[in-house]
């Protein structure tokens, strides 16, 4: 993954594998504040859902521990009712890592994200492994892997306020 080094304020995905996608994005503040804004729900939902997908948090749980759990529900304006994403946070290193499992709809998809601080900036380096090819091709299809600069974005803003 090294070989991708994107500059601050600039987001690169990139499907590395069959079932594997990497986004990495150097941000302005230290880890242990970029740890935080993914770790706790009332800065969570400030950046959370890129703007650009019309879609709403209506709540957001979070149980950042190994063995805890997550889950936010959303609404869609298009759409009837409301759609939850929801996981169990596997590996939880404070200001370093966080792994966490995706379980809606049956297949469990897996999230690692890494904050590597360097002079004030964090890289934060997202892995996404897929439970099958075609999940990763569904989701790059869906359009919601392209999120991510949105959402990076919006950390920034976040962090620098």
């Amino acid at each position: 993954m090294d070989a991708v080094k994107p500059k601050a304020g600039e987001t690169t995905v990139e499907r590395v594998s069959d079932r594997e996608l990497v986004v990495t994005r150097v941000v302005k503040g230290p880890a242990r504040l970029v740890f935080q804004a993914w770790t706790r729900a009332d800065l969570m939902q400030r950046w959370w859902v890129p703007a650009s997908f019309g879609i709403t948090l209506l709540s957001i749980e979070m149980d950042v521990r190994v063995d805890g759990g997550y889950k936010l529900v959303f609404a869609h304006p298009a759409g009837e009712g409301t759609m939850a994403f929801f996981g169990t946070y596997t590996e939880v290193v404070p200001g370093e890592k966080l792994v966490w499992t995706n379980e809606e709809g049956g297949d469990i998809q897996v999230t690692t994200v890494t904050f590597t601080e360097d002079g004030g900036m964090t890289r934060v380096v997202l892995h996404e492994l897929y439970p099958s090819k075609g999940a990763l091709d569904d989701a790059l299809a869906s359009g919601s892997t392209g999120a991510w600069p949105e959402q990076f974005t919006a950390l920034d803003a976040l962090l620098a306020g």
